[in-house]
């Protein structure tokens, strides 16, 4: 998808239904479309979902947009750094305690092609799947999305029917799975949890809300099928390495974001490694 032309509400208030408002952080990138979208749930007292990037106009933005209200919880679906960084500054401006994603900070010698992790997050209490954070008029629900990172949480606002899907769910683009930590087969698994869910809409950190959630995911799930079976295809006919493989998978999509795409292949190739459909020699892959 084309990022839109500028200028983007960066900054502003939006209220998009009668218990969510978000504000968009001015850290527009190809990885992060127009920015992060921190979403305010409440009316009198609030949550504060993926606060962002540790950047002072968006910290001012957030206080602006809070106003005097009560501040129950800072909100965290996982620690990239564009979603979380903001948490402990705001909890020192809020009082309010940073509840969500486990800490998760990845030790690696790999270069990294997504937001890298957010050392400073400390949250003051982990949710696990199913537990929920509360406030006046407004139950936030756990559910447990691995695969993009192994403590990508997603957010169900019972009231609504809304989902907060943090980085786990896109309209404008499929998720990076990075490994180590990111997992093709628990990504799977979590797009599968998600389809058998009953959402109304889904609310991503970039991009437009998802009026369609679960045609969205069974479309997302279909495209990582069909990458897997373009692999199988191209290693079928020679043995290759990712690099080899990636501009022929991603033909006309944007070079900058191919380092990201063979992430996204190098997920593939492990998950089907294990299955016993793949070999690799080095740097180099071959079909069983």
């Amino acid at each position: 998808m084309i990022i839109p032309p500028q200028p983007w509400p960066t900054g502003d208030l939006d209220q998009i239904e009668p218990l969510v408002a978000r504000v968009l952080a001015p850290n527009a990138s190809p990885f992060t479309y127009t920015g992060t979208q921190t979403y305010l749930v409440g009316t009198s007292d609030l949550a504060v979902i993926d606060p962002g990037p540790a950047e002072d106009e968006h910290l001012t933005a957030l206080t602006r947009a809070i106003g005097g209200r009560k501040v129950a919880a800072i909100m965290c679906t996982h620690t990239h750094r564009d979603h979380s960084p903001a948490a402990i500054p705001l909890a020192e401006v809020t009082g309010a305690p940073i509840v969500g994603c486990a800490p998760l900070v990845l030790e690696s010698s790999a270069p990294r092609v997504d937001a890298p992790f957010d050392k400073t997050y400390a949250p003051d209490r982990v949710l696990e799947d199913g537990e929920a954070m509360t406030g006046s008029g407004w139950t936030l629900r756990a559910v447990a999305t691995p695969g993009h990172t192994s403590n990508h949480l997603c957010f169900a606002l019972e009231e609504s029917g809304a989902m907060f899907t943090g980085d786990h769910v896109m309209g404008w683009a499929t998720s990076v799975v990075v490994p180590p930590d990111g997992d093709m087969a628990d990504y799977m698994a979590s797009l599968a949890l998600l389809y058998a869910r009953e959402d109304r809409i889904y609310y991503p950190a970039h991009g437009p809300a998802v009026e369609k959630p679960r045609q969205l995911v069974r479309g997302m799930m279909g495209h990582r099928r069909a990458r897997e079976r373009q692999i199988t295809k191209l290693l079928a006919e020679e043995a290759r390495a990712i690099e080899a493989l990636v501009p022929v998978m991603y033909k006309g999509v944007d070079e900058r974001l191919w380092p990201a795409a063979g992430q996204s292949v190098l997920a593939h190739l492990i998950d089907m490694e294990r299955k016993g459909e793949v070999s690799r020699s080095d740097d180099i892959w071959t079909i069983n």
